[in-house]
């Protein structure tokens, strides 16, 4: 008759014990902070959705506000509105942001570097209110009110974070690759322009659509640069336009009911927008990283 040897298991007694017992604890604290954030994003869009249902509609996308009481309408204008502006905010941002992001990474001494570095965090960390005031006492008071104005807003805003972005991305650029392409006789500005560049695009144009995202749901540089807009679709940047973020901070405090079935929809429409660049984003970046690791 054979024997059967026991199974032997290792268990951790002591210190060991309790150090994985610990791990465990925090892997669960962990584990509840993630689906708590998961369940508040959730039920937020939910929320939002229940009560946009009515007022989603073609007419949302195709209308103009109607009259008082009168059902119907839409916010044709600020779709509108909010795309010229964000698309002539990120044609401000992006070059002054990626030459800046160049110039620290690439050509600034340490001590300049550092102090570039310094100023677009502090910028980035401005009230966007604050922002708006200054445009509105540097340029609206001179000027007037238009699309461009709320655009300039919206591009320094937008302008720390398209830098900040290509700046770490510039980072993870082998040096060998910098290295080869001068080693062939190729002058500096030509290896950033034909080698570098075109190997960070991706991660680029992550944060280009991180800002798009952060800037597109502004409404407090709205209220100082573009809010002066007729009941129009107006396709003239030079005018005053209206944005949907401002449309919905309006409509929430008018007593017509329709208005406010028109802004909860208009707050989904913006949610979603918001979501689908940001997992674009974040696809982008997965993207340029596995291109930069050369996987």
């Amino acid at each position: 008759m054979s024997a059967v040897a026991p199974e032997s298991r290792l268990v951790a007694t002591g210190r060991v014990g309790r150090r994985k017992r610990k791990s465990r604890i925090m892997e669960g604290v962990a584990l509840l902070a993630s689906l708590l954030a998961v369940a508040v994003l959730a039920l937020m869009i939910g929320s939002v959705l229940v009560k946009a249902i009515p007022g989603l509609s073609l007419d949302l996308f195709t209308e103009n506000q109607a009259l008082f009481g009168e059902a119907g309408g839409g916010i044709a204008n600020a779709f509108v509105g909010t795309l010229i502006i964000v698309a002539i905010a990120t044609l401000l941002a992006l070059p002054v942001g990626v030459l800046v992001a160049v110039y620290v990474g690439e050509f600034a001494p340490p001590q300049v570097s550092l102090l570039v570095r310094s100023s677009l965090d502090v910028l980035n960390g401005i009230p966007s209110i604050v922002i708006g005031i200054f445009v509105y006492t540097l340029l609206v008071l001179r000027f007037k009110q238009s699309g461009i104005m709320a655009a300039i807003a919206l591009a320094i805003i937008a302008l720390p974070l398209v830098s900040r972005a290509t700046q770490e991305v510039l980072a993870l650029v082998p040096q060998s690759l910098r290295e080869a392409s001068q080693a062939l006789g190729i002058s500096k500005w030509r290896t950033i322009l034909r080698v570098v560049l075109p190997v960070t695009i991706g991660g680029i144009l992550t944060g280009t659509t991180l800002a798009i995202a952060r800037v597109a749901g502004e409404t407090a540089p709205i209220l100082f640069t573009s809010t002066l807009f007729t009941n129009t679709t107006s396709w003239d940047p030079r005018n005053a336009l209206a944005t949907v973020p401002f449309k919905i901070f309006v409509y929430s405090e008018d007593p017509d009911p329709n208005l406010h079935r028109q802004a909860w929809a208009g707050a989904f429409v913006l949610i979603l927008f918001v979501l689908v660049i940001s997992l674009s984003a974040r696809f982008l970046l997965h993207r340029s990283r596995r291109k930069l690791r050369g996987r």
